[in-house]
């Protein structure tokens, strides 16, 4: 049942100033939906999303690739899952990549991993940064080999001492190698990264989330990372469970919402289960999804 949708939205591309951009599907896997949706009862969100017997909720696995027109950069915005995990894990978390993996996505583009220049991590829990790494034999190593990896310095501190709340989402694997093998490049704050690609900071989810922003004169597309996982969480009060400090997340969304539709901003959605991005609107109760996007 989680994945009977997942043809609905073709791959198409943007472009914003200097920048190409696509979505890359890399799987799908499936979470707790009381988790995602934490106070909201399961009544009102299960009529946007219905559940399994096992009361989890199918969610996708989007990385965002964004490409200079003009240059050499190849941006990949996250990386998902990956594809370390033994079966009892892949299990739990419905880990599928049947349909979708992110190197299969990757050649639909006509691109290898060779290919990318630069990955930014939003965060580095596991459905995040999964595919950062990969095995090679027995050892753990970057998936990107011709890769810069772009990460918050103080995500990565949180990371290397995280709260019992959120341990078990910080997995050493998927970053160990990176710092090991000196590709993994740390970033200070907000900001304008590259030339039409500004970073917003986020910690109402975890210490230090990025998302990147990609602006110019055709528009604006933000990707939302964990802060707005999927569409059905545009509301203010839908926060997930999984946020160490959600009224923190509230008032960034309050932020982040009223910007977005002040300018017109599209959201790219790293884990709706119905497709990669949407507009804003506001209604009696306030924000809301409006018209789809497509990537």
């Amino acid at each position: 049942m989680f994945w009977s949708r997942r043809d609905l939205w073709q791959n198409d591309r943007m472009r914003i100033g200097p920048w190409k951009l696509s979505s890359i599907e890399t799987g799908w896997f499936a979470l707790d939906g009381g988790a995602m949706f934490g106070v909201v009862p399961r009544t009102l969100w299960e009529k946007h999303i219905p559940a399994d017997e096992r009361s989890r909720i199918g969610l996708a696995l989007r990385a965002m690739l964004i490409e200079e027109i003009d240059g050499p950069r190849k941006i990949l915005v996250d990386t998902g899952i990956g594809q370390k995990w033994d079966a009892k894990s892949a299990d739990i978390f419905g880990v599928d990549h049947d349909n979708y993996d992110l190197h299969r996505s990757l050649a639909d583009r006509g691109l290898e991993t060779g290919d990318i220049t630069d990955v930014l991590l939003t965060h580095l829990h596991f459905d995040h940064a999964g595919g950062a790494t990969m095995r090679e034999g027995d050892k753990i190593v970057p998936t990107f080999a011709n890769a810069t990896y772009h990460l918050q310095q103080d995500n990565l501190a949180w990371a290397l001492n995280p709260t019992e709340k959120d341990r078990a989402s910080y997995r050493p694997e998927n970053f160990e190698a990176l710092q090991r093998e000196g590709v993994l490049e740390l970033l200070d704050g907000p900001g304008e990264w590259l030339p039409g690609i500004e970073l917003m900071i986020s910690n109402g989810h975890t210490k230090a989330m990025q998302l990147p922003h990609v602006h110019g004169p055709e528009g604006h597309v933000a990707y939302c990372a964990d802060m707005i996982p999927t569409s059905v969480h545009i509301p203010v009060p839908w926060v997930m469970s999984y946020d160490n400090f959600p009224l923190t997340t509230i008032e960034e969304k309050k932020q982040v919402l009223a910007r977005a539709t002040e300018e017109d901003w599209i959201l790219f959605f790293e884990h709706d289960p119905f497709g990669p991005a949407a507009r804003v609107e506001t209604g009696p109760r306030g924000f809301k999804a409006g018209a789809r996007e497509i990537f």
